[in-house]
């Protein structure tokens, strides 16, 4: 392996699951290291995590980077948004982290949103409607149902803030992972002293909101993990913000990301406020803000449509009368949660092909729908949207080929897909790179060309098949709210 050219950085992905870092050269964008480490989630009605395991993961994952690591001038965190972590006053887990897939606090959300002004007061304050991802709501549910955990909680922080925190000896964030709790307000980009007294919890509690290129800390002495003391740490931010930032995204250019969940966004200079809550009204990493919708139902759901039908999942074949809506664990856009999957005009001659095209034509037609609210509208991007531009396919399922295809036939635009990997991790990355050079982050992701890769041409858009799912979709929505079993 050539020696760098540049000095080395690390970006790393704490997300759900696993914790990956990337040792990269900030003069070409190299990734000469990378190490990955697993970490465990509960099952049952809650999700959560020991954050103590998100320590021993990175320190995993950067021994397996080697040398490399040591050598880094600088260190970024990108983390999985939303998740509740709780500090005594020596700096240890209170409990157990509550993720952001933990949805128990789906009640509390619907009330704060009751007793605060309702949907339009939380838009206008936050840029979001607080849902049961929202770290406000499940520090409600954790004052209702474990006071004993909030007399004990000294300090209240993000996953990725935990992580800079054992980095740095300082309890600091950033805006764009700052935009997901629901107690920072969007137009004050300040912490929100109505809301936080509305759920009890002081804001001395809270850490220090870092501005974009500004130096979150150094790292400091008394930890196993390979940095040398002093190296630069930078603010870190969300997982969201951090692949946008890996991306190198201008205003108005479209990201569909595609996973177990589905995910679209866009970066955009105006501040986004959907009272419908469809749109969360996030905050970038470098100063703009990043609107983005989300579906439940991507390519697990897909992927168990296939097993059913014990078909490879690119077995699809076409077909024009069946329509399938795999809303498998209910939906979110369109707001459906009580939901469950719906096959229509099922035939004598239908192929289990055309049946698992269904499913990825009604998961797309989800995804595009919450495109178009992010960039049109009040409440998207609007004039920063270009609708000739490519829509950036990422995410585990962009790589497959019904999936290309599936959104190339029904979006009607070009659809590139990106061959770097590791996004957040890349993006995170950029961030530290920027504290050595000065360089917006964003650019540094450009000069890495991270968004290269091959590039579909755009097709006629198929209205057929959109308006017929649309039309399905309408005329089922009484059913699909009642939800399975019901009366």
């Amino acid at each position: 392996m050539s020696a760098a050219e540049g000095p080395l950085v690390v970006g790393v992905d704490t997300s759900t699951q696993s914790t990956k870092a990337l040792v990269v050269d900030v003069a070409t964008g190299r990734v000469v290291a990378s190490g990955q480490a697993p970490h465990t989630v509960t099952s049952g009605a809650g999700r959560e995590s020991d954050p103590r395991q998100w320590w021993d993961a990175l320190g995993e994952a950067l021994r397996q980077c080697g040398e490399p690591a040591h050598e880094a001038a600088a260190v970024s965190i990108g983390g999985q948004q939303h998740g509740l972590v709780t500090l005594d006053e020596r700096g240890e887990p209170v409990r157990p982290a509550l993720l952001w897939n933990d949805v128990r606090s789906a009640p509390q959300g619907r009330r704060l949103i009751e007793e605060l002004g309702g949907a339009k007061f939380w838009a206008e304050r936050t840029g979001s409607v607080p849902a049961a991802s929202f770290t406000v709501t499940k520090w409600a549910w954790l004052a209702e149902h474990e006071p004993e955990a909030v007399r004990a909680t000294k300090a209240v922080r993000l996953p990725h803030d935990y992580l800079t925190e054992r980095l740095t000896g300082q309890g600091t964030t950033d805006r764009g992972d700052a935009s997901g709790t629901g107690w920072w307000a969007s137009g004050s980009e300040a912490y929100d002293e109505e809301i936080l007294a509305h759920v009890g919890l002081d804001p001395a509690l809270l850490p220090r909101v870092v501005r974009p290129g500004e130096v979150a800390g150094t790292v400091r002495d008394g930890h196993d993990l390979p940095f040398s003391k002093g190296t630069l740490v930078a603010c870190g931010t969300g997982d969201n913000a951090a692949a946008a930032l890996g991306l190198g995204v201008r205003p108005g250019t479209p990201v569909m990301s595609l996973g177990t969940s589905g995910t679209v966004y866009a970066v955009s200079r105006r501040r986004p406020a959907d009272p419908t809550g469809t749109v969360a009204g996030f905050a970038d990493a470098r100063g703009d803000w990043l609107p983005l919708a989300c579906t439940l139902n991507c390519t697990l759901a897909v992927d168990r449509v296939a097993s059913l039908l014990g078909l490879d999942r690119e077995a699809v074949e076409p077909g024009d009368g069946v329509t399938l809506l795999p809303f498998l664990d209910g939906e979110r856009t369109p707001n459906l949660p009580r939901s469950s999957g719906l096959l229509h005009g099922l035939r004598h001659d239908t192929t289990g092909g055309q049946v698992l095209q269904a499913a990825y034509d009604g998961a797309v037609y989800s995804l595009l729908g919450a495109l178009d609210l992010v960039l049109g509208g009040d409440d998207g991007t609007d004039g920063d949207a270009d609708p000739s531009a490519p829509l950036l396919l990422i995410g585990g399922g962009a790589r497959g080929t019904a999936w290309q295809q599936t959104v190339r036939r029904l979006s009607g635009r070009p659809v590139q897909v990106p061959e770097a990997r590791e996004l957040v991790a890349l993006g995170a990355a950029a961030q530290a790179a920027g504290l050595l050079t000065g360089e917006d982050p964003a650019a540094v992701a450009r000069r890495w060309n991270t968004a290269a890769g091959p590039v579909l041409e755009a097709v006629e858009r198929d209205e057929e098949t959109l308006a017929r799912v649309a039309g399905v979709l309408s005329d089922a929505a009484p059913l699909l709210e009642r939800g399975p079993g019901a009366g």
